[in-house]
């Protein structure tokens, strides 16, 4: 069922408490509340991504454009070295890696109160900055292919 409910695609990221970039394709995102603002997102279990936003108490949702099908897929991958093959940004007030050549949108997020519901977990996220990029169209991802918002 849930095949047939097209989204946007987002990439999650994180620093561990070493300050290792982690990082997957998410599409498992939602707005929750706009007072305080509030998305969730659905991770993994055992996620590596899941334990540094929980250890370190941050993480950043990186909003994919249109052009980014690539990223998206390669940090669906399990790849590695997936953060030496995209470039990335961090500094002072990022909670975790921008992707600023793939996103359209950024939110740095506080990690709230996260809720295992079988082998994933709910992680609600307090959105404390939202950097805005390109004005592209965004990535969808629906029927197990990625596509793109029609013109209008």
């Amino acid at each position: 069922m849930m095949r047939g409910f097209p989204t946007g695609v987002a990439v999650v990221t994180a620093l561990d408490l070493d300050g290792r970039p982690w990082g997957m394709t998410c599409s498992s995102l939602c707005s929750v509340t706009l007072d305080p603002p509030t998305l969730l997102v659905c991770l993994r279990e055992k996620s590596p991504t899941l334990a540094a936003m929980v250890d370190r108490g941050e993480f950043a949702v990186n909003l994919l454009h249109a052009e980014a099908q690539a990223t998206a897929e390669l940090f669906a991958s399990g790849a590695r070295d997936r953060f030496d093959r995209v470039p990335w940004h961090l500094d002072g007030d990022c909670a975790g890696p921008h992707l600023r050549q793939d996103a359209h949108a950024v939110a740095d997020c506080w990690t709230r109160t996260p809720q295992p519901v079988g082998d994933h977990v709910i992680v609600f996220g307090e959105v404390y900055g939202v950097t805005n990029g390109s004005r592209c169209r965004p990535l969808l991802y629906g029927l197990r292919r990625y596509s793109v918002w029609p013109h209008s």
